[in-house]
C-alpha cells in the first residue's frame, strides 16, 4: 500500500472539528419522550475518534472552538484527563453553545440521534485558530466533514488540509454527513469533493460517497470510486455498508471485503468513530491493512454493543483479546476482493 507517514514527529495525529455534549439515557430502551435520567458523555464523531486514538496510545491533539461556559470546560477537562493536549483549542467569544445529541435506544435493531446544533461552537474554528507549526509536527491530520458546513470552520479545515499536504502529514477525510448542518445537497457535494480531492485516505458510507460524487460522476460503485478517487491522489478508501460490513481499496492494488465481528447490537451509531480510531492507529504503527481493518471492524462491534461513545473506547489490549476471541468463534472476517 503505498501510504507512509512520516517517522519522528511527536503527535501521531491532529484531528479537527467537532466537540459536543451527548446525552444517552440510562432508563432505555423506551422512547426518548419517557426518558427521565440521563448520563453525559463528550461526544461528535471527531473528538469520540480523539479518545479512540488517545486510549490506543497515540499522541493526540486538536482543533476546535467550544463554548465559554461549564460545558466548554467539561470538554477541556475530559480530554487532558485522556491525555490529548489541549492547546489548540480555543473558547468562543459570541455565546455560543456546544451542541447536544439526545439518543434514543428502542430495541437492539431502532435507535436514533436527536441533535441540537444552531449557533453551535464547533462551528467558530477560524483560519487564525490553525497553525502551521503545530501541523507539521504530527503525521496524520484527521478533518472531520461536518467542519466544511459552514464559515469560518470551512476555511479553517481547507487551511489545515492544505498546510497538511505543504508537510507532508497524512490527510484523513472522514465524510462523517449530518444533514441538518447543511442547507442544501449541491452546497455538501461541493464542499465534500474538494475535500476528499485533498485528502489520502477516504472513509465513509456507501451513502457519503454517492454525496461526495453524485454532481461530477454519480451512480458508481465501490471499485468505480476507487478508481475515481486513486486518480486525485488518495490512497486508501473504506467504504461502508452498515451491518454488511465495509469494503476497503487501497491504491497499491490490494482490496479487502470487511464483515463485522459478532456482537448483541446495542445501538447504531458510534461504530464509525471506532473503527476510524483502531485504523488509524493500524496504520500509525505500520501494520498490514488487513490487520488494520481487523482491528477496525473489531472497535465498531465493541463500540455498536456499548452504552455510549467516547467513554466506550477500549485500550489496546482490550481491542487485542476481543479480536482473539471472536476470530476463534467466528472465524476471519477479512476477504480479498
Amino acid at each position: 500500500m503505498d501510504l507512509k507517514f512520516e517517522a519522528g514527529r511527536p503527535y501521531g495525529a491532529l484531528l479537527l472539528g467537532r466537540i459536543a455534549i451527548d446525552f444517552y439515557p440510562v432508563d432505555y430502551p423506551k422512547p426518548l419522550d419517557e426518558c427521565e435520567r440521563f448520563t453525559r458523555y463528550i461526544g461528535g464523531s471527531p473528538a469520540n475518534i480523539a479518545v479512540g486514538l488517545a486510549r490506543l496510545g497515540e499522541r493526540v491533539g486538536f482543533f476546535a472552538r467550544v463554548s465559554d461556559d461549564a460545558f466548554g470546560t467539561y470538554a477541556i477537562k475530559y480530554f487532558q484527563n485522556e491525555g490529548i493536549d489541549t492547546s489548540h483549542i480555543a473558547r468562543c467569544e459570541g455565546g455560543q453553545n456546544l451542541g447536544l445529541a439526545f439518543t434514543e435506544i428502542l430495541s437492539d435493531t431502532q435507535s436514533s440521534l436527536l441533535m441540537y446544533r444552531r449557533d453551535v461552537a464547533d462551528l467558530q474554528l477560524g483560519v487564525a485558530d490553525i497553525e502551521e507549526s503545530y501541523i507539521a509536527q504530527s503525521r496524520a491530520l484527521l478533518v472531520s466533514g461536518t467542519a466544511l458546513s459552514a464559515s469560518p470552520s470551512r476555511e479553517a479545515a481547507f487551511k489545515a488540509m492544505a498546510l497538511a499536504r505543504r508537510h507532508r502529514v497524512k490527510v484523513v477525510f472522514d465524510i462523517d454527513y449530518r444533514p441538518q448542518s447543511w442547507k442544501n445537497r449541491d452546497e455538501v457535494t461541493a464542499y465534500y469533493a474538494l475535500a476528499a480531492a485533498q485528502a489520502d485516505i477516504l472513509l465513509g458510507s456507501r451513502e457519503e460517497f454517492d454525496m461526495t460524487e453524485r454532481l461530477e460522476s454519480p451512480g458508481m460503485d465501490d471499485r468505480q470510486s476507487a478508481a475515481y478517487w486513486f486518480e486525485r491522489g488518495a490512497s486508501l478508501l473504506v467504504i461502508k455498508h452498515g451491518k454488511e460490513g465495509s469494503n476497503a481499496y487501497a491504491s497499491g492494488g490490494e482490496a479487502y471485503r470487511v464483515r463485522p465481528f459478532h456482537v448483541k447490537l446495542l445501538k447504531g451509531f458510534g461504530g464509525g468513530d471506532g473503527y476510524a480510531a483502531a485504523l488509524l492507529h493500524g496504520l500509525l504503527k505500520g501494520l498490514s491493512l488487513a490487520e488494520c481493518l481487523e482491528m477496525g471492524s473489531a472497535e465498531a462491534a465493541m463500540l455498536v454493543a456499548s452504552p455510549a461513545c467516547s467513554a466506550c473506547m477500549p485500550g489496546e489490549q482490550a481491542l487485542r483479546a476481543f479480536i482473539r476471541d471472536g476470530k476463534a468463534r467466528y472465524g476471519n472476517v477479512i476477504e480479498t476482493l
